[in-house]
């Protein structure tokens, strides 16, 4: 997850990037790595096959075979959570895939580099001109310092995508109703209260993984400012828990579902479910990531959909995509380098843009789709305001399953907002306490 300090727009950086990379290309010469005699590259990924990293990395892995004969790619698609709880394991085990999609931030791969479960790709970054394609809000999660802190270090993974939190809207049902977008947190909560007046719960929502503490930490964000999200992701400073920002969070959360804005079911409701509920028209909106945009051309057929950013809001949950890290177990970290290099091509960009991802190394002209130039567009808008505030779960380790189980208990009216802070709260001062701040 990354925090932005772009100071040219992120479309003139997109294209800076692509040029770099065409003059630096993949070198292909690993022939003095390590690994670089091995024959098989196995590799693992959690994206579906119709999202937009999934097409992007199949081509990639196409590309891959056709410029390395005689190698075999035994590619695995992994679920998020299974990844998230099983990593440490695998990764410190003889199993260890070669290279893997894994979650960026101090308690994922913060924590792996920690426990030296990860390689070192400083050097290789500088080497194969990866750095050079990222721009330095881009970088943040690729670098951990020694206690896994993201944002300085050495550098231990590569995305080659972004990604942000936006919200998707049935403009079918917005039409039903005579409602416009909203600009302002005031009017997106009377378009949800005309929805509830007409008997419609508005907001499609995943109690059980992530979306929903996302929702709370964006309410939080409404409040913030960059040096509050810095505090609380980079522990600048110490955060106040009971402050207004977190405060807000919580309470206006369960005044949402107090006001059937969310479904005191939805506690139950994994992330795939609520996306595809979205996608049957069974709720108006939805607010979650970029990476259902590709997914979302390909299957809603039933009704116009749009997106726009969070009304009101200058801090957007948000950061570089999810990161090509190399086990330091791999065996191939050679063809692992010539992999992710390949992902970096301008082409794969392309490809990556016009299916509904957010490159980060292509140039915008070759992005063809209009919804999806909306998509990059609205990235561009967040990244060059220096919007993106990273995750919710990211500053201590096993924070996602403490906010995940926080929010259930706002949605089912087990606990307070007072009580979900004071827990949420305990084991972040804990990490601190562990790191000696």
């Amino acid at each position: 997850m990354i925090r932005s300090r772009a100071g040219l727009s992120a479309g003139a950086l997109l294209l800076a990037a692509s040029l770099a990379l065409a003059a630096c290309g993949g070198s292909g010469d690993s022939s003095s790595e390590e690994g670089a005699d091995a024959k098989t590259l196995t590799l693992w990924h959690y994206e579906g096959p119709t999202s937009a990293m999934g097409i992007a990395w199949n081509k990639a892995i196409e590309e891959f075979k056709s410029s390395h004969p005689g190698v075999e790619v035994k590619f695995e698609e992994k679920g998020f959570e299974q990844i998230q709880q099983n990593a440490q394991m695998i990764l410190n085990s003889d199993s260890a895939p070669d290279i893997m999609e894994y979650n960026k931030g101090n308690a994922t791969a913060g924590l792996l580099s920690k426990q030296g479960l990860l390689t070192d790709l400083t050097e290789e970054s500088s080497k194969r001109g990866w750095d050079k394609a990222l721009n330095s809000s881009l970088q943040t999660t690729t670098k951990y310092d020694d206690d896994g802190i993201m944002g300085s270090g050495k550098t231990f993974g590569v995305p080659n995508y972004a990604e942000y939190v936006e919200v998707y809207y049935n403009k079918d049902l917005f039409k039903k109703y005579n409602l416009q977008v909203p600009t302002t947190l005031d009017e997106f909560t009377k378009v949800m209260d005309t929805f509830v007046q007409n008997k419609v719960t508005p907001l499609a929502v995943g109690g059980a993984e992530y979306p929903a503490q996302q929702i709370l930490y964006t309410l939080a964000l409404s409040k913030a400012d960059r040096a509050w999200v810095d505090d609380y992701q980079l522990y600048k400073n110490k955060v106040d828990f009971k402050g207004p920002q977190l405060t807000y969070g919580a309470q206006t959360f369960k005044e949402w579902v107090d006001k059937g804005y969310i479904a005191k079911n939805s506690a139950g409701i994994k992330a795939e479910d609520m996306g595809v509920s979205f996608s049957q028209g069974k709720f108006p909106i939805m607010i979650s990531g970029s990476w259902w945009y590709g997914r979302f051309v390909n299957e809603i057929k039933n009704f116009e959909w749009g997106t726009f950013l969070f009304p009101g809001n200058k801090l957007h949950p948000g950061s570089s995509g999810n990161l090509w890290v190399v086990p330091e177990k791999s065996k191939a970290k050679a063809l692992a380098y010539d992999f992710i290099d390949i992902t970096m091509k301008p082409e794969i960009q392309a490809l990556l843009g016009n299916n509904g991802g957010v490159p980060v190394a292509a140039d915008v002209a070759s992005i063809t789709d209009p919804k999806n130039k909306e998509l990059i567009e609205n990235f561009n808008k967040v990244s060059g305001e220096d919007g993106l505030a990273f995750y919710p779960d990211w500053p201590a380790p096993g924070y996602y399953d403490v906010l995940v189980a926080g929010v259930q208990g706002l949605i089912n009216g087990s606990k307070t907002p007072d009580a979900v802070l004071s827990e949420i709260q305990k084991p972040y001062d804990e990490n601190l306490a562990d790191l000696g701040k």
